[in-house]
């Protein structure tokens, strides 16, 4: 295949990726009659059962496959990052707008600036900028919290929290994927399993859920129910596959600045698509000034840390 059919085929992956990601959320937030860890438990159970026949024909395919000690660490702590993460996210979209969700869940480049002289890496200006304005968005955002529709400042910090553990399965994922070069599906599937696992045990401690009820809105394997099953096989093969396991396959033909800048668009699309969803869209005056400077600064920080990683190479 050409250059130029690539590039066509990867640029198709990635608007569908976009509106599949973007759709997770609306997806998520009508399924309100089910608790939010159980919710995330389900999501993340569908995505392991599609993941499974791809884990076990990598598995198969590869000879030397090597995985230690500390890759297996690496991979029980990344699942429960990615359980927190889903977890937190859900939990936030029962308890703020669609959009206040979808901004703050999508403000890990920031987190990451904030934890640069932890890491011992220095923050250069446009770091600094892109950050400084993002926090400000963030800041003028919460005006409309207990003012319009059902804003919460709760709701914001949990859609946050997602934001914040997602940054630890970002960068052990980085690690194993990329240092370690790690297969895909060989990563995907263990931590996308034992994130189901963990929120399993989670939705049971504290939504009172549990493996024999005869409720499916209450069972632990409660979305094999014909009336929950499509909605969790969409987020699975939606979201699940053809987004975040898309996402990762144009990156061979796409620069991964291009990729970022374009999921940029994911709270205004998932906006969007709640609103066709519901015919109900309630923005308040501070998130629609607040919203895009966090977007903004967001994309400042990735194309800073673009070009540092240019320059570094």
């Amino acid at each position: 295949m050409s250059d130029k059919n690539n590039t066509i085929m990867a640029w198709s992956i990635l608007i569908i990726a976009l509106f599949a990601v973007s759709s997770a959320g609306t997806i998520l937030q009508s399924m309100g009659e089910i608790p939010p860890f159980l919710r995330a438990s389900w999501r993340m159970q569908g995505t392991s059962l599609i993941l499974l026949p791809f884990f076990i024909f990598q598995y198969l395919k590869i000879n030397d496959l090597s995985i230690n000690k500390n890759d297996l660490q690496l991979l029980f702590l990344s699942s429960i990052f990615l359980a927190l993460h889903f977890g937190l996210w859900v939990w936030s979209l029962d308890n703020t707008s669609l959009v206040h969700s979808l901004l703050f869940v999508t403000m890990h480049p920031i987190i990451v600036v904030a934890l640069m002289p932890i890491l011992g890496t220095s923050a250069n200006k446009g770091h600094i900028i892109g950050a400084t304005l993002g926090v400000l968005g963030a800041m003028i955002t919460l005006a409309d919290v207990n003012k319009i529709g059902d804003v919460s400042l709760m709701g914001d910090i949990a859609a946050f929290g997602g934001a914040l553990t997602v940054v630890g399965y970002i960068f052990i994922g980085r690690h194993l994927r990329y240092e370690k070069n790690m297969p895909v599906f060989i990563y995907a599937f263990p931590v996308t399993l034992g994130a189901g696992i963990w929120l399993c045990f989670a939705t049971i401690f504290f939504e009172s859920t549990s493996f024999f009820t005869s409720m499916p809105e209450l069972n632990v394997f409660g979305w094999f129910d014909s009336i929950w099953l499509i909605w969790i096989v969409y987020l699975s093969l939606g979201p699940g596959l053809m987004g975040h396991t898309g996402i990762n396959t144009i990156l061979k033909w796409l620069p991964p600045i291009m990729v970022s800048s374009v999921l940029l668009l994911e709270p205004v699309i998932g906006a969007f698509i709640g609103w066709l969803f519901t015919g109900e869209l309630i923005l308040g005056m501070w998130t629609l000034i607040g919203g895009p400077l966090m977007i903004i600064g967001v994309l400042i920080i990735t194309l800073e840390e673009t070009t540092s990683s240019t320059d570094d190479f």
